[in-house]
C-alpha cells in the first residue's frame, strides 16, 4: 500500500514537471512572436548629378505668309473678253492673264501715230526755210524780225514732233495694258472676275492674287522678356550665343510632325508690340512641294545657345514648397538627406535643367521621398532595384541627345 502511494506520487510529480516544461515552451514560443525587430533605415533611390553639353532650343509659334504677293489689277477701262489661265494654277511672269478689249486702245494707238507722221511730215520744209533765213540775215537780206519768226516756227515743228510722239507711246502702252500680265511667277488664286466684266482702271478689288510658294516666309513671335533674359546669361557665360547653326531654324507642322525641311533665320523686327510684348522674328524655309501655305499655324524651333556644363535632373525628383519654390532632397556623404533650394531654369523633354542649387556629383533622390525628412539616415538602394531589369547600381543622369 505504501509503495503503490510512492509510485502514484512519483506520476503525479513527473506530470506536473512536463506540464510546467510545456507552459514555459508556449510562453516562449509566445514571446518570440510578439517581440519586434529592430527598425533599419528607410531606402531611397537617388541619381547622380552630371554635367553635361546641352543646346537650348525655343519653340515658337507663327504663321505663314508667301514670299511673294502680286494682286492683278487692270491699269485701263475696258470689258474683259478672255481669262486665260486655270484657277489655282502655277503661272508664269509675263504669261497673259486677261484680256480686255483693245479696239478703242488700237485706234487711239492709229490716230496717235497718223498725228505723228503729220508732224514730222511739216517739219522739213519748216527746217529748209530756217536754214535759207539764216544765210539771208547775214546778207541782211531780210529783217531780223522775219529770221526770229522762222526760227520760232521750227522749234514749234520740232516740239510738234515731240508730242506726238509721247502721244503715240502712251497709246502703245495703253493698248499693250489691254493684255493683263502675271508680274511674278506662283501660284495664282480664283478670278473674281468672268468674260463680260466691266474693268476700271486701278480699281480697289483685285481681278486674282498670285503668291509665290517656293521659298515662304514663317513669321514667328518671341517675348521681349525671353530676350532679355537670353542676353543676361549670354553676357553671364551661362550660354554660349555664337554659332553657324544659329541661323538654322526647324519647323513643327500643326499636327506636330516635323517639317523635313531646315529653313534659315532673316531678320526680328526692331520694334516691340506694346499690346503683347512680343516681336516678330522671320524666317524662311524652302517648299519645293508646297506643303506649306500661306496662313498656316506652325512651330518654329529656334536655337538659343548651348549650354556646356548643364544640370539635368529627372522631374520625379523636384518637388514644390508651399509656396511654389522647387525643392530637391539630396543624400550627403554620411548618408543623411538634404534639403536644398534650386533655381530650375525651364523643362527639357522629361527632365529639369537647374541653373542653382546642385552641383555635379551630388546624389539626388528620385524615388523613396515620402518616408524620409530632412536629416534622417537613409539607405541607398539602386534605382532599378524592383525592376526586373535592374541594373544593381546608382543610375547617373545620362545625356539628352537634343534638347527641346
Amino acid at each position: 500500500m505504501q509503495i503503490c502511494y510512492r509510485q502514484i506520487h512519483d506520476r503525479v510529480k513527473r506530470i506536473a514537471t512536463l506540464g510546467v516544461l510545456v507552459l514555459g515552451l508556449i510562453t516562449s514560443g509566445c514571446g518570440s512572436q510578439q517581440a519586434s525587430p529592430q527598425p533599419g533605415f528607410p531606402e531611397v533611390a537617388v541619381v547622380t548629378v552630371n554635367p553635361e553639353q546641352v543646346v537650348l532650343m525655343t519653340e515658337l509659334p507663327g504663321r505663314t505668309s508667301a514670299y511673294f504677293v502680286a494682286e492683278i489689277r487692270p491699269q485701263v477701262n475696258g470689258i474683259v473678253q478672255e481669262r486665260l489661265f486655270n484657277e489655282g494654277s502655277d503661272v508664269k511672269a509675263g504669261s497673259v492673264l486677261y484680256q480686255i478689249d483693245p479696239a478703242p486702245y488700237q485706234a487711239a494707238y492709229h490716230n496717235a501715230a497718223a498725228a505723228l507722221a503729220r508732224s514730222e511730215a511739216n517739219l522739213p520744209p519748216i527746217r529748209l526755210k530756217a536754214e535759207r533765213f539764216r544765210e539771208l540775215i547775214a546778207l541782211k537780206a531780210i529783217s531780223q524780225q522775219d529770221f526770229d519768226n522762222a526760227i520760232a516756227a521750227l522749234k514749234q515743228a520740232e516740239a510738234d514732233v515731240e508730242y506726238s510722239k509721247a502721244t503715240v507711246e502712251s497709246a502703245r502702252i495703253n493698248l499693250a495694258y489691254t493684255r493683263i500680265t502675271a508680274p511674278i511667277s506662283g501660284r495664282i488664286g480664283k478670278s473674281n472676275v468672268t468674260v463680260g466684266a466691266l474693268a476700271t482702271a486701278y480699281q480697289t478689288s483685285a481681278f486674282a492674287t498670285i503668291q509665290q510658294l517656293d521659298p515662304i516666309y514663317v513669321d514667328a513671335t518671341q517675348s521681349s522678356a525671353n530676350l532679355l533674359q537670353l542676353k543676361r546669361n549670354i553676357a553671364a557665360g551661362r550660354i554660349k550665343g555664337t554659332g553657324p547653326d544659329q541661323a538654322r531654324v526647324k519647323l513643327l507642322l500643326e499636327d506636330g510632325t516635323p517639317y523635313p525641311q531646315e529653313g534659315t533665320l532673316k531678320f526680328s523686327e526692331v520694334t516691340v508690340d506694346p499690346s503683347t510684348g512680343s516681336f516678330i522674328l522671320r524666317m524662311v524655309f524652302p517648299n519645293p512641294k508646297y506643303t506649306l501655305l500661306p496662313g498656316m499655324y506652325v512651330r518654329a524651333v529656334v536655337q538659343e545657345g548651348v549650354v556646356d556644363r548643364a544640370i539635368l535632373v529627372p522631374q520625379q525628383g523636384i518637388s514644390r514648397d508651399p509656396k511654389g519654390n522647387p525643392v530637391a532632397l539630396i543624400v550627403d556623404g554620411s548618408g543623411k538627406v538634404e534639403q536644398r533650394m534650386i533655381t530650375v531654369a525651364r523643362a527639357i523633354g522629361d527632365r529639369w535643367l537647374v541653373s542653382e542649387g546642385l552641383n555635379p556629383g551630388d546624389r539626388l533622390i528620385v524615388e523613396g521621398s515620402q518616408r524620409i525628412r530632412p536629416g534622417a539616415s537613409v539607405k541607398v538602394v539602386p534605382l532599378d532595384a524592383g525592376r526586373k531589369d535592374g541594373s544593381g547600381t546608382e543610375k547617373t543622369v545620362q545625356p539628352a541627345a537634343k534638347a527641346n
